[in-house]
């Protein structure tokens, strides 16, 4: 592959996570503004739809897109189906900028988000596992950890760049103008990216390896394959995607809430860290693909970084729980840095898990099952716990437990990082 191709391969794969986590960023922030637009406190059926929406779009259509992309993508091509699915989060991301609010259309904005939300959902369940698919299989020998850190180094450009959307548009202004246009801005904007990255991936250059096993696929569809001829890797990949995600959305998801609410640190302070430390661990992503792919075996390096999460985690939160500025912004870069090996690094080890014919079914299904709902529900668990335990460390041994959970898969599972993809 020529190098103006292989740029333009990584490009496809890198574009598309960002679309989709900037819009991740954009919702999760300017939800109350959402809250007071389309689902108005006094409608009772507004307020279901919007319970039972979000549960929908996040929990039920990205395994069914995770299905659905996985079979397409390993019967027709891996380029067909990442143009598919960043369409399918483009379109949604311009109409979310467009939708009229409760006063103007009365129940309708809401069902339209609920809309929305679906589309992307299920669109969401194919992007991320397709284009590290592709990012991988078409790697040249020996970089495929390299290549395959791409998407989620997109994943986290795209959450900076959206919280920065939302916070220019909070900050910059006013609040009459927030609530009838302002909010709309960043989503019309999202929906600009999401074109370019449709541009980029209208011709994108065929996956030989695809192509090769394509010619010898059996009658088995690839679905029904992910549960029967690969069902130990189904299974490797679904339990590890679980610890993976806890400790990823702990950190960068749940963390900056906890530092607010039980130390009592301003909670734009807890973000800003968050944030840096977000933005200082990017270039780490590609790194530990390197390292992965030139220096230390795949699941030994994950496994080190995974492991020391699991032995500092308690301790590192004690430090937390005292408050100190210096104790949190310590202790979210370590996290963060050792959070960024598995980020740069599992990409590639997903993909090797599964033989080519079938890697995007059982791929798509492993991670969306483990990675969507088990982390996505990482933050109500924490909160759920402290709660019930009336302990504010009570979070700290569910990452633990989960975290054990990754280590012990991973060594259950082959390291293929050293040998050619099946």
């Amino acid at each position: 592959m020529e190098l103006d191709d292989r740029k333009t391969v990584i490009l496809a794969g890198f574009i598309g996570n960002v679309v989709e986590w900037y819009d991740f960023a954009l919702y999760g922030y300017l939800a109350d503004v959402f809250g007071q637009l389309l689902f108005p406190g006094h409608s009772h059926v507004a307020t279901l739809l919007e319970a039972y929406g979000v549960f929908a779009a996040g929990f039920i259509m990205r395994p069914v897109g995770a299905a659905w992309f996985g079979w397409f993508g390993d019967l027709f091509g891996r380029g067909k189906t990442m143009l598919i699915s960043i369409s399918m989060m483009v379109l949604p991301t311009f109409l979310l900028g467009c939708i009229p609010s409760f006063d103007t259309i009365g129940i309708l904005a809401p069902v339209l988000l609920v809309i929305v939300r679906l589309v992307q959902g299920f669109s969401v369940g194919g992007e991320f596992s397709s284009s590290v698919t592709y990012l991988v299989e078409t790697a040249p020998d020996g970089t495929r950890g390299f290549s395959g850190s791409w998407a989620n180094t997109g994943s986290l450009v795209g959450m900076l760049i959206g919280a920065g959307a939302a916070a220019a548009v909070t900050t910059f202004c006013t609040h009459d103008f927030l609530m009838s246009w302002g909010w709309r801005i960043p989503f019309l904007f999202g929906s600009v990216i999401g074109g370019f990255g449709i541009w980029v991936r209208r011709k994108l250059p065929v996956s030989e390896l695809f192509m090769k096993h394509h010619a010898k696929r059996g009658e088995t569809s690839p679905f029904i394959a992910a549960w029967t001829n690969n069902r130990k890797e189904t299974i490797q990949g679904i339990l590890f995607a679980s610890g993976y995600s806890v400790f990823f959305y702990f950190s960068l998801v749940y963390l900056p809430d906890w530092v607010h609410e039980h130390t009592g640190i301003a909670e734009d302070t807890a973000l800003q860290i968050n944030t840096i430390a977000t933005a200082l661990m990017i270039p780490l992503i590609p790194l530990s693909g390197v390292i992965g792919d030139r220096y230390m075996r795949r699941h030994t390096f994950i496994g080190i970084a995974v492991a020391l999460i699991a032995l500092l985690a308690y301790p590192m939160f004690l430090w937390l729980k005292d408050g100190t500025l210096v104790g949190v912004i310590t202790v979210q870069l370590l996290l963060d840095v050792l959070v960024a090996v598995p980020l740069g690094s599992c990409p590639a080890m997903f993909a090797e898990l599964f033989p080519t014919r079938d890697r995007l079914s059982g791929y798509s299904m492993a991670y969306n099952l483990g990675y969507g709902i088990v982390g996505g529900t990482t933050p109500v668990i924490a909160t759920w716990l402290i709660a019930s335990t009336g302990a504010r460390l009570a979070p700290v041994f569910y990452l633990i437990a989960l975290t054990t959970l990754s280590i012990v898969t991973l060594i259950w599972m082959r390291d293929r990082s050293r040998e050619a993809l099946r």
